[in-house]
């Protein structure tokens, strides 16, 4: 891959009552990245960075993990654009990191379809694009060098397992379990995996009842006015499965101004995905029983992805993250302790 030489310069001529000056400075088109710009020329990978937005501490976690990868001082020049959630913003983005001729493209797809013309526009400028976090579905899987992130049904599947052992240790295996479940943006891979993952345990189980789903945006606000809803249906629900830390924090509000309590010993059983810091501290609390690592930490491994491509390696097509989950009988403290996000 071509390196971009990332000069340009900025002229500004003035003149006023007979006399001019002339200043010539360095300097980028958009300040979109954390880093300063350069004024000499420099050897820079240039990386677009398409990102979903900033809905939740997953996001902006994920988000640091970029920037703090891919800087001037470890040769690479970042363009980064926040798509606020809009699919629409994403497209333009991505086509404008086409015009400027980056060097790779990172997409972080906020829905799944709709992509196969505007990468089929990457792959004919010869830029190389890689999926992180969510996946999508394309008629070509040939229009994308390769995919980071989790294994978001297994995470499901994780959490359903999980329940599974906690229900035997309070010997209510074989009673009825009403569960309630705080679904991420709909069509998402995070929504797709985590709903389907859990309902392949639930499948298993006729004494397990769903009573609802519901679309909660990843976004705490949202959280709390579904949880709000759930509790005005819903006489009695034993189990939430709430499909991100910042949902499951509005639906604790609104589980405690119902006058209910949630956690371990508690009204009902909640169950959190992300694992973010302030999850951990929940459950400290008493007020998340367990919650299932959605690793945000991306840029180390697609920085490792871009320099095998830039040595003329070939990737896998497929590359999950290494996670896990935590619970209450574990060492909070030592978790938060050596915690990063």
């Amino acid at each position: 891959m071509i390196k971009k030489y990332v000069m340009i310069f900025i002229v500004v001529l003035a003149v006023s009552a007979g006399a001019g000056w002339v200043f010539f400075g360095c300097a980028f088109e958009e300040e979109i990245s954390h880093d300063p710009a350069p004024c000499e020329e420099e050897d820079y990978i240039v990386i677009g960075l398409s990102q979903i937005g900033s809905e939740s501490d997953w996001r902006n976690a994920n988000t640091e993990s970029f920037k703090s990868v891919f800087t001037a001082g470890n040769g690479y020049y970042l363009l980064y654009e926040d798509a606020q959630q809009k699919q629409e913003n994403q497209l333009k983005a991505v086509r404008d990191f086409i015009l400027q001729e980056v060097d790779y493209i990172i997409l972080d797809p906020i829905v799944e379809t709709g992509w196969d013309t505007v990468l089929m526009e990457a792959a004919d400028a010869g830029i190389p694009v890689i999926l992180v976090d969510r996946q999508i579905l394309l008629e070509n899987d040939e229009l994308y060098t390769c995919w980071v992130g989790s294994n978001f049904r297994e995470e499901g599947r994780a959490a359903g397992r999980w329940l599974e052992d906690y229900l035997k240790l309070q010997s209510r295996e074989n009673k009825e379990i009403r569960i309630v479940t705080l679904q991420g943006t709909p069509e998402s891979s995070a929504q797709i995996g985590r709903t389907s993952g859990f309902a392949d345990v639930l499948s298993e189980h006729d004494n397990w009842n769903m009573l609802d789903k519901r679309n909660g945006e990843f976004t705490q606000a949202k959280g709390q006015e579904v949880m709000r809803d759930f509790l005005k249906l819903y006489e009695d629900i034993d189990v939430v499965v709430s499909e991100n830390d910042n949902m499951t924090f509005g639906a604790i509000e609104a589980i405690e101004a119902a006058g209910k309590t949630c956690g371990p010993g508690g009204d009902m059983i909640i169950l959190s995905f992300d694992a973010v810091r302030a999850a951990i501290q929940f459950m400290q609390a008493g007020k998340i029983n367990a919650v299932f690592e959605c690793n945000p930490l991306l840029g180390p491994k697609v920085a490792e992805i871009i320099e095998r491509l830039e040595a003329g390696e070939q990737v896998e097509k497929i590359q999950y993250i290494e996670e896990t989950y935590f619970d209450t009988s574990m060492d909070l403290e030592k978790i938060l302790k050596e915690r990063v996000y």
